[in-house]
Parts: structure tokens; C-alpha cells; sequence
């Protein structure tokens, strides 16, 4: 994904997501004592960061975050971003148990010039093509496997090929292969599914990027007990994630509800009152609330008591006691009594005023109007009354001529100076 903040300050993204994995350096701007050195380590990031290692910066380069360097490779030399330097990558190798007095650690050539990083374009442009022939090499060797991804060395002397195997595939004749196509050194890395999606990104249902590809760099396995102990219904299609296996944010939440359901007590399932035995339905942990209704009336409503309630409830029970009823004890929800009645937290109209609204509409319609148009209304009928009793009154004289006019009034003579009306002729057709 690109940069969205219109560019990147100080060698990363400000916001992460052009650099995968990005890292916040806290102690960049903190001086150093006169005598003390600063940390030679330094934590080299790979193409967007979808790999990282450590490298000795035994020259003592004055380096800044973002800044392309040239890193010893096999057999020649690679470009990669200064992700992290000074005393953090201390931590950094303790949580990733690197210790360097063990295994000695690559070391740092010089600054990147601008030809070697147009090499290294080149041949990040060629991944594409090399990955889509090292598909179809594998395709017709029958293996079952898949290749995920392909990067070059900055040099193009070697090339890393990322596969995803569910069972062991005997790779001999598909590295000959490889070899005499691409005509570099060939290395074969097998990866899961999560560590897949993490190099290529994403966006989750969450609307965020991948935890995999932005911070997350271990992967714990993740089983239906996390979503059985948070009350999620056991849906593979809403649980998994773009990598096909359980999201990853299960964990997250799950040690906080291993703990509160040690609160719950195992004998809690049915409670008797007057009214009947009730049974538990939900349990909210967090909340520290059951649900219940009564187990011989299915239409029953549900009744939510907290914790501490229920727990009396079973104790009650144990001395052949029984309370009246679920209703004096149920608690209402504050949030429900927090909103106000015609408008949400946010502002905005909630469903239940404008049913309200439209039911005072048709009350309206069905009431009588004002007195004053009821008095005018009562005016008017009676003056039609009046009228038709006159008309009635009368006699017709029914002996005329029909030629006369009932009302005795003569016809109206041509006035040869009147405007005539004039129809306006329609347009002719086309």
C-alpha cells in the first residue's frame, strides 16, 4: 500500500503502511555520555520489510532510519533499509535470542549509491515473471506446493524462493531446474500460511492492515477453545482469517477471560424460584451477568442478574430457600438509560422517533379541524340550504318554447371587434 500522508518523514512512514513492521525509535534523540559509544548493531529491513536482520556496523557510518545501505550477501553484496539502531536493538536480539558472541554477525559495506539502487530495481521488476515460471516448473513436476513470492539479491546473484507445503516434496530435480533457468544461486524457503500472508499484506474485517504484516512477528497457535471461552459462535467462515487459519486476534482478549470465568462457579447452570426453575441462557464474562429464563416457559423473558446475585440465589437454594421471582432481581442495562430518548450519542435520529412520529401524523389526521373552519364550514351549509330551498321556491314554467332561454335572457351578439381565440397548432412532424 502506499503512503496516504502525502510522503515519509524521517525515513518511515508515519502512518506504517509503505513500511511493514515499522519501528519507532524512543531513544533517537537522547545524546550519548562523553565515553560511551553508541550500540554497533544495527537492524537492517528488506524489501518493505518483509525480512530483517543484523548486521555489524564496524566502520562506524553515521546512519539515519530509511537510509539504503549495501550489506555483505553470498557471494556479493545487498541493499536493505536501516529500520533500527542503537540501544533498542539490544532488545531486539534478546527477544529474538541472537547472541552475538556465538554466532558472529555480517557486517555493514558502505552507503548505497544511485546506479546500485537502479540495479536493484531491475531486478525487483523481474520477481513477478520469476515466480510465475517457478509455478509452472513445479506444476509439471507434479509437486504440491505453492510459490508464494520471490526476491532477488540487490545484485542478482541469488534469488529466495518462499513455497507453502503441507507435506514433505523432494526438491532435486525442481532446484536443476531452477538453476539452468534462471542461471543464479537458488535457495528454497518453506513458510506457513500466516508467515504467506504477513510478506504480502492485507486488510482484515477489522478495516485495519494485517497484525502479521505490521507488527505481529510471532505466531502462537490459535485453537476454538479461545472462541469457546470468549462466547463466539464456532463459525470457520467469520473466525478464519486471509491466511485460512484462525485470526490471530483470538489470543489477544483470551487470558482476560480465562481469568474472570474463574469467578463463575460451576453449579450456577439452573437456579429454582417460586415461579419455576430457570436455566442460564448467555453469560456475559466481562460484564460478570448471567441470562436466564424459565426452563417450562419457552416464551418466557429473559431475565439478566449479575454475578453476586446468583451466587445468593444458589446459596438460598442449598438452605431450601426460593425467592419470588427473577423480575424483582434483574438488572436493567445503564447504557440503554444513559441515551437519551429521541437522539443517540452520536446525534443522530434513532428508528424509534420516527415511528413515533408517524403515529402522532395519523393521530393528527384523524382529529377534527379548528372550531373557526368547523363555524365557517357550518356557515356555508347553511347558505346552500338557503339557496336550494329559493330554487326550489320557484315554479319552471314548462309551456315555453324550447328556442327560449329559461332565464329570459337574450343571446349574446357578435361583436365582430372581440379577439378570437387562437389554438396553437401542434408542431409539425419531422
Amino acid at each position: 500500500m502506499g503512503c496516504s500522508s502525502g510522503g515519509c518523514s524521517s525515513g518511515g512512514c508515519s502512518t506504517g503502511s509503505c513500511n511493514k513492521k515499522n519501528v519507532f525509535d524512543w531513544f533517537s534523540n537522547i545524546q550519548f555520555t562523553s565515553g560511551i559509544d553508541e550500540f554497533n548493531v544495527v537492524e537492517i529491513s528488506f524489501k518493505g520489510g518483509s525480512r530483517k536482520d543484523y548486521y555489524v556496523n564496524d566502520k562506524r557510518l553515521d546512519l539515519v532510519k530509511g537510509e539504503f545501505i549495501c550489506v555483505e550477501g553470498s557471494g556479493g553484496y545487498d541493499i536493505g533499509q536501516v529500520s533500527l539502531k542503537g540501544e533498542l536493538v539490544k532488545l531486539q536480539l534478546k527477544k529474538n535470542k541472537v547472541d552475538i558472541n556465538k554466532e558472529p554477525l555480517p557486517k555493514i559495506l558502505r552507503k548505497a549509491n544511485e546506479k546500485e539502487l537502479e540495479i536493484m530495481e531491475t531486478f525487483r521488476k523481474k520477481e513477478m515473471d520469476a515466480m510465475i515460471k517457478a509455478r509452472l516448473i513445479a506444476r509439471q513436476l507434479n509437486l504440491e506446493m505453492k510459490i508464494s513470492e520471490v526476491e532477488y539479491q540487490a545484485d542478482g546473484k541469488k534469488a529466495i524462493f518462499y513455497f507453502i507445503a503441507d507435506e514433505r516434496v523432494d526438491f532435486r530435480e525442481l532446484i536443476k531446474r531452477f538453476v539452468a533457468e534462471y542461471k543464479i544461486k537458488i535457495e528454497l524457503k518453506h513458510i506457513g500460511a500466516r508467515q504467506e500472508a504477513g510478506r504480502i499484506g492485507g486488510m482484515g474485517s477489522c478495516g485495519r492492515e494485517l497484525c502479521c504484516s505490521t507488527w505481529l512477528n510471532e505466531f502462537p497457535s490459535v485453537t476454538t477453545s479461545a472462541a469457546r471461552y470468549q462466547n463466539i459462535s464456532i463459525n470457520i467462515e467469520k473466525l478464519s482469517g486471509q491466511c485460512g487459519r484462525l485470526k490471530c486476534c483470538l489470543n489477544y482478549e483470551l487470558a482476560q477471560y480465562v481469568e474472570a470465568t474463574k469467578e463463575f462457579p460451576s453449579n450456577i447452570h439452573e437456579i429454582q424460584t417460586e415461579e419455576g426453575v430457570a436455566i442460564v441462557r448467555k453469560t456475559e464474562i466481562l460484564k460478570r451477568q448471567l441470562v436466564f429464563t424459565y426452563k417450562n416457559d419457552p416464551g418466557s423473558e429473559y431475565y439478566k442478574l449479575t454475578l453476586s446475585d446468583v451466587k445468593n440465589i444458589v446459596e438460598m437454594n442449598k438452605r431450601g430457600q426460593k425467592p419470588q421471582s427473577l423480575s424483582s432481581m434483574a438488572v436493567k442495562d445503564k447504557e440503554e438509560e444513559k441515551v437519551k430518548k429521541d437522539e443517540d450519542l452520536v446525534g443522530q435520529i434513532q428508528l424509534k422517533t420516527l415511528e413515533k412520529n408517524k403515529q402522532n401524523t395519523r393521530k393528527n389526521k384523524n382529529k377534527p379541524k379548528n372550531t373557526r373552519s368547523n363555524s365557517a364550514q357550518n356557515n356555508t351549509a347553511d347558505l346552500t340550504q338557503g339557496d336550494n330551498q329559493q330554487r326550489t321556491d320557484k315554479k319552471v314554467n314548462t309551456n315555453r318554447p324550447i328556442n327560449e332561454s329559461v332565464n329570459n335572457q337574450t343571446p349574446r351578439p357578435n361583436n365582430p371587434n372581440r379577439k378570437k381565440k387562437h389554438h396553437r397548432k401542434p408542431p409539425p412532424k419531422e
